[in-house]
């Protein structure tokens, strides 16, 4: 499965089978969870087979139900961390999808305590949020998505613009929010932006790394 196919048939999905991940699986994840630490400059964990962060009443308010493998999203609390956490996350549920696996999102719909015992954090690291993970009991639905025009702005966009354009909108956001906003800003040049919103850093993150997806980092460069 590419990436590009990841990003179709991936859906946020809270409820889990009782079904447990296989070793060569959980390898695959390992793997990528050091490389996004050593890129992202991040500390997360895959935390397995931990049922009590998600049995808290958050997690049942949040519909939660099954959940006991997550990655535990942490860092040191520096500049840009919530950042690299939404772009270095997303990549690991898109990587969790290719290998067959459902995720979704939690910022606040978890018992935070727990997660941090689980995920055993070294002093001065900072738990940000988690990412549920395992065999989901449906595959999940799309969310409504707005227009290309309420979420980006160029005249006359080339197609790679548009390509990013409509890969971000189909990323997670917090509430399906979707308070991000790309601007072409020159031949190749793009500033994306986040609006407001719950978890705007972390939003603008996931968005970032579906754009790169479906625009090719070869044909342009964030503005700074």
């Amino acid at each position: 499965m590419t990436a590009e196919e990841a990003v179709l048939k991936r859906h946020s999905v809270r409820a889990y089978e009782d079904r447990e991940i296989p070793d060569e699986i959980v390898r695959a994840l390992e793997e990528e969870v050091a490389a996004v630490n050593a890129e992202g400059k991040l500390a997360v964990r895959l935390v397995r087979e931990e049922p009590r962060a998600f049995r808290s009443f958050l997690a049942r308010y949040g519909k939660f139900s099954g959940v006991k493998n997550y990655f535990a999203m942490a860092g040191l609390p520096e500049k840009g961390l919530s950042g690299r956490v939404g772009y270095f996350g997303e990549r690991l549920v898109l990587r969790a999808q290719e290998l067959g696996l459902n995720t979704c999102w939690a910022a606040l719909s978890f018992g935070k305590g727990s997660a941090k015992k689980a995920a055993r954090l070294a002093k001065g690291e900072k738990l940000v949020c988690v990412i549920a993970l395992g065999y989901g009991k449906t595959q999940g639905v799309p969310h409504k998505s707005k227009s290309f025009a309420a979420v980006a702005k160029a005249d006359d966009p080339p197609v790679w613009f548009r390509k990013g354009v409509d890969c971000a909108l189909l990323a997670p956001t917090a509430v399906n929010q979707q308070k991000f906003f790309f601007t072409l800003t020159g031949e190749n040049k793009v500033r994306a932006e986040q609006k407001g919103g719950f978890y705007g850093q972390i939003d603008l993150g996931i968005v970032k790394y579906h754009f790169e997806i479906g625009a090719g980092k070869e044909n342009f460069v964030w503005e700074e």
